[in-house]
């Protein structure tokens, strides 16, 4: 596998955020999010085997990992690895982009999937079928540049009664004025759950490791 970094942190997004994870960090990803925070991930990186990845993790003290990336579903051990750690009674969240085929995925994984709204520049790359595979403890999340994106955000839960199926999450661009978001979410009574990104409150925005 192709590896841009592990490390051990809290868990900065999703409704685990604030605990204890260790994070594996694949390299690679097939889209380009206006927002991405992340570019360095789009090349270069350290070939591990799935062995050596098993390594590091064991020796962090926290039974939650994430597999994240860029896009861990462009590698092809990524099965391997999430189906080991859930054998060793691990906690497994992934978090994916929305754009590749999650049917593959071991039912014990905690799938935490994009919806690219339209400011992300991707929207036309969301692959709708996956909502097929997403259950109630899965989490699907929406990252919000502005006030448009969250008005199709709304539309596209009530097309798909996400609000009944699973998790759902909203965020902002980091940047972004979330208040008049937020308010608008009260107003309209929507059943999910605002998020910030965590780690970027406690370290510089742009630090990698945490």
């Amino acid at each position: 596998m192709r590896i841009t970094e592990i490390f051990f942190s809290i868990q900065g997004e999703s409704s685990y955020a604030g605990l204890p994870c260790a994070f594996v960090r694949t390299t690679g990803c097939d889209l380009r999010c206006t927002w991405c925070d992340s570019e360095y991930t789009f090349t270069g990186g350290t070939h591990m085997s799935v062995e050596e990845i098993l390594e590091r993790i064991r020796a962090y003290p926290t039974r939650l990992v994430e597999l994240t990336g860029g896009e861990p579903l462009l590698q092809k051990d990524i099965y391997e690895l999430a189906g080991r750690l859930l054998d060793e009674g691990y906690t497994v969240l992934i978090e994916t982009g929305g754009h590749r085929d999650v049917s593959r995925l071991d039912p014990r994984i905690i799938k935490i999937m994009d919806i690219k709204c339209p400011g992300s520049g991707m929207v036309e790359k969301n692959l709708w079928s996956n909502l097929d595979h997403i259950t109630r403890r899965d989490e699907v999340k929406f990252v919000l540049a502005d006030l448009a994106d969250y008005f199709w955000a709304r539309e596209i839960l009530r097309i798909y009664r996400l609000e009944q199926r699973t998790n759902v999450l909203f965020s902002t661009v980091f940047g972004v004025e979330q208040r008049p978001i937020v308010e608008r979410l009260l107003a309209d009574g929507l059943q999910v759950r605002f998020q910030t990104q965590l780690h970027k409150l406690i370290w510089p925005a742009d630090m990698r490791g945490v």
